[in-house]
This record gives structure tokens, sequence and C-alpha cells, in this order.
């Protein structure tokens, strides 16, 4: 029986095949939970990764994908959405909504709001949670879009 951890690595892995998305899935042996050990896992720097922030706004869990040195601007993303300002999601909110556990949220692979920061645009490609605390993916913004839809917006 796979782990809980192996479950929702297998399924963005599968999320991934089945919806040709471009991008490279790594799996580590140890947590990269925070950004400072994922950067420790992959020798990239703190610029490089973004987080998958996920509140709950007035219709649902929406998403913000900001780059790992940044910090989210909860009023930012209600007045992008025009909605009051949303609140921090809590772990069962976002196992719930997502379908993968906080800490390991990916930019990709389920329904939701998703929202962009303008900055993470700057960037080629970013590392990006992979599903569970030990797994991350490496992606182009641009891919994040096509498969989410996300919308642009500043959200710092």
């Amino acid at each position: 029986m796979l782990s809980m951890e192996d479950e929702y690595t297998k399924k963005l892995r599968d999320y991934i095949r089945g919806n040709a998305v471009d991008c490279t899935l790594v799996t580590f042996h140890e947590s990269c939970h925070s950004v400072q050990a994922a950067c420790k896992a992959t020798g990239a720097t703190p610029e490089e990764f973004v987080k998958s922030i996920c509140f709950m706004a007035e219709d649902g869990i929406v998403v913000a994908i900001v780059r790992g040195c940044d910090r989210v601007s909860p009023r930012r993303i209600g007045d992008a959405l025009d909605v009051s300002v949303p609140r921090i999601a809590r772990a069962c909110e976002v196992l719930s909504h997502t379908g993968f556990p906080a800490g390991g949220v990916p930019p990709i692979g389920f329904d939701a709001c998703f929202l962009i920061d303008e900055a993470v645009l700057e960037l080629p490609c970013v590392w990006a949670g992979g599903g569970s605390d030990s797994g991350l993916i490496k992606i182009a913004p641009d891919e994040i879009i096509r498969h989410t839809g996300a919308r642009k917006t500043r959200l710092t």
C-alpha cells in the first residue's frame, strides 16, 4: 500500500501525464516543506521557488502563486476578485479543496480560482510544490497559466 505522501505524488504524476504538462516532478528523501529546505534539496535560490498559498474567499478556494521570497497580500486578492478580503485556508480546507496537503500544494492539478503574481512571470522556470512535502515540480509560469487559467495580477 502506498503511503499518504506517495499517494499525493502519484496523483500529481498521473495529472501531469494525463494532461501533457511540460514539467519535471522530483521527489526527495527529505522534506521540502519550507523554501529553505527546498533550496537545500535542489541547490536553487529562494527567487526560483513559488508558493501556492490557499485562501478561502466568498466563492471558495483561491490559490495565490507567488515567489518563495514574497508575502501575499490578502487585500490584493480581494481587490483582484472584487470580494471581501479572504482568509488563509486551514489545513483541512486545503486538503478538501485541492486534494493535496498543505505544504505540498502544486500550482496545477485541481480546480480552483488561481491568481499568479506578476513577479513570477519574470522567471523562465520555477520550482513549486510537488504534491507532498517531499516532492517538487519544475515548471514554466506560462505552463501554470495554460493548465489553470491563472489570472495575472499583483499579489505582493
